[in-house]
């Protein structure tokens, strides 16, 4: 078998030409597809990565949103609650409030219906004293007790200092009248007796009247111009019922 050179460079030159076809016709379009594809799917997973990103940063977005949410929902319950609790404290402070003026009030009127009804026990008291004191002095002669109280009004003019002795006497200077009040008729010989009494303790030239006032339950007063010298049980029981009422009031 003879080899063929000019057959063997034919093909070398067919086969040049095959690779030259192939390169121009398949293989670079091949290339220049794969390229292009290669290129597609590099930007799908460039776009497909940055969609995953701006997924990723709505998601945050969103977790963040919550996040917020949760923060600001769990900050309204603990200000819902701080406020329920102080609504609560508050209520029960002004029950408390209301509680304790009920009390006072109840304590305060509580202690003016005692101290009332005490005044008023002690005013029947009195009155019911003065009462019994006045029927067993009725038991008595009128002239005992005229006796008894003209000793007291004695004692007691002369026992008032000069000056305001000799002022009492300067009213009934000018013929000014003392007017000698009791509480029940005096026999004539207590008015001779009084009169005769306070002359010597005013001066003779002294103008007496006697008169009746029942309502001095006991006692004499004793009327100048311009002064009154007490000494009936009124006056007496007048004051004592002053002390109770200032008491109550006091109390």
């Amino acid at each position: 078998m003879q080899f063929d050179w000019s057959t063997f460079a034919l093909q070398i030159v067919n086969f040049a030409i095959l690779v030259w076809l192939l390169h121009r016709y398949l293989y670079r379009p091949v290339l220049t597809l794969v390229d292009a594809r290669r290129a597609e799917v590099d930007a799908q997973y460039a776009a497909a990565q940055a969609a995953e990103a701006e997924a990723k940063r709505h998601l945050a977005i969103i977790q963040s949103e919550q996040a917020g949410i949760a923060a600001e929902r769990s900050a309204m319950q603990l200000q819902a609650a701080a406020e329920a609790d102080a609504a609560a404290a508050a209520r029960r402070a002004q029950s408390e409030r209301d509680a304790t003026a009920l009390l006072d009030g109840a304590r305060k009127t509580l202690a003016a219906e005692r101290d009332q009804a005490v005044a008023e026990t002690r005013r029947d008291g009195l009155d019911l004293g003065a009462e019994i004191a006045g029927r067993l002095l009725a038991e008595l002669p009128m002239r005992l007790r005229a006796e008894a109280w003209l000793a007291r009004i004695e004692e007691s003019l002369a026992a008032l200092p000069d000056a305001e002795r000799e002022a009492l006497t300067r009213q009934l200077a000018d013929g000014s009248r003392l007017s000698v009040v009791t509480a029940s008729d005096l026999p004539p010989e207590a008015v001779s007796a009084w009169r005769s009494a306070l002359e010597r303790v005013l001066g003779e030239h002294v103008s007496i009247d006697f008169s009746v006032d029942p309502g001095l339950v006991a006692g004499t007063d004793l009327h100048f111009p311009t002064a009154i010298l007490r000494f009936s049980w009124q006056s007496i029981l007048s004051k004592m019922r002053a002390e109770i009422e200032t008491d109550g009031h006091a109390c």
